[in-house]
Order: structure tokens, then sequence, then C-alpha cells
């Protein structure tokens, strides 16, 4: 049964969704079953593994209104070794149709039983915000991993973050944990990233990742290529970046299993 984490932060721009794809894409590497689930309207997962976002017959709006299946909708890309459930712009329409919904907060987490069974790892990227379709996300989920820079607003907006994880523990979801805070787009030449970071260490202790994502212009550029890192240039310090992180993630796993 698949592990499911959702990438969540409501703060935009710290490399979420490109945390998803390129987590996805060294898991797959590392021949493991994957799906990646866009959960965001804006499509940018979706569009960053060279998915045409505007001519999705079906998506994951059709089945978050449980118009289809999972395995209806997802798009498998032979070339990069693991499954897309990809959405676009329509997605919007999902948080007022779901309002009309009983259980609306369940509807992910229904259609993502169906197919765990055939996958090692599910990634969700959610919208920056705290919205209806995030907290689909974090019911579905086994787990958050927080992608978060190095700066001084920073440690605000976990603040809030952390209590709506607090909150979906104690109504729909008792069982999800911190996966753990990995710190992106990290400049080690900034005195402000060091100093945000050891204050992330003395509030979370182990729950920092140890790998660290630096600020990569070819992590940037990989996006308008319709590629993951590790496919438009494995041999950069992004690319080497996130195959660390998903070694350290599958060590912290195991690890959770042996205790």
């Amino acid at each position: 049964m698949a592990r499911i984490i959702a990438v969540a932060n409501q703060k935009g721009g710290v490399g979420k969704t490109t945390t998803c794809v390129n987590l996805v894409s060294a898991l797959a590497d590392m021949n493991y079953r994957s799906l990646l689930v866009d959960l965001d309207p804006q499509g940018n997962a979706s569009v960053g593994c060279g998915v045409n976002a505007r001519e999705l017959e079906v998506s994951a709006l059709d089945v978050l209104q449980d118009e289809c299946g999972v395995a209806e909708a997802m798009i498998h890309l032979d070339t990069l070794g693991f499954d897309v459930l990809p959405s676009n712009s329509d997605l919007t329409a999902a948080e007022v149709s779901l309002l009309q919904v009983d259980e609306r907060e369940y509807r992910l987490k229904s259609a993502l039983e169906k197919v765990a069974h055939q996958y090692t790892w599910i990634v969700i990227d959610c919208p920056p915000s705290l919205n209806l379709l995030t907290l689909n996300a974090l019911t579905a989920a086994n787990s958050v991993l927080i992608p978060m820079q190095c700066e001084y607003y920073a440690l605000e907006g976990l603040a809030s973050l952390l209590e709506t994880i607090e909150q979906v523990r104690n109504s729909v979801n008792p069982g999800l944990e911190i996966e753990g805070l990995l710190r992106t787009m990290y400049d080690a030449r900034n005195n402000l990233s060091g100093a945000v970071s050891e204050q992330l260490f003395e509030h979370f202790g182990e729950r920092v990742y140890r790998t660290l994502i630096p600020r990569n212009v070819r992590v940037a550029e990989a996006p308008s290529h319709g590629l993951p890192v590790l496919r438009y240039d494995p041999t950069s310090r992004g690319a080497m970046a996130y195959l660390g992180l998903a070694g350290e993630m599958l060590r912290r796993n195991r690890k959770r299993h042996a205790g």
C-alpha cells in the first residue's frame, strides 16, 4: 500500500511544485511505482512533467466530482517512469461544487484508496492556500512534507500551517504526521538562511531534512522544457539534491517501519 505524502505550504514561491515533480522523479528513478497528484488549479506540476494542461479530457476535477476514477484520469509518463493525475484551471470549480457535497473533505481519500495498492509512493501537490483542496489532500495523506525558504517570514507562515495540520488531526485524519521540513532555494552565502536554519533545527530537530535544495538555475529552467531536473540536467546540483532528498526520505521510512 502506498505511502501518501501531501506537499503543502500556504506561502507561494517556496519550491513546492518543483519539489513534488523532482521527488517523484527521483523515486521513480529508484524503481518505486510512484504517482504525482496535481491538486493545484495552476496545473504547474502537470506542465512540469510535459503534460498539456489545456487539452485534458479528464483531470483531478472529474475525480473529485466522482465523475471518473484516478485510473481513468491519470496519465502514464513512459519517458519519466511515473504516473500523474493532472489538473488545470478547471479545478477551481471543485471549490464551489464540493461545498454542496456531504463528506466533501474525503473525496480524494476515497479516490486514492482504489489505486493505492498499485503504488509505493503517492505525492500530492497542494495549492498555495489552506482551502478545501488542501483539506482533501491532508485528509488523504499519511504525512505532510513542508518545503520552505529560509527567510524572515517563513516561520510565521509555518505556524499557521502547523495549526491547520493539528486541526485536521483532531477532526478527519488522526494519523496525519509531519513527514519533514525541507529547506529550499538555499543560499549558503546568505547569513539569514543560516540563522533561520538554526531556528528550524532548534524547534523541529530531526523533522528538518539534512538535505538542502540549493538555488540552482537548472532547477528553474527544467519546467519550461516539461521535464524534472533529473531528466533535464542529471548532473546539476539541483538534481543531486533531489536524489539526496529521496534517499533521506527512504531511510527515514525504513527506520519508521523498523521502530
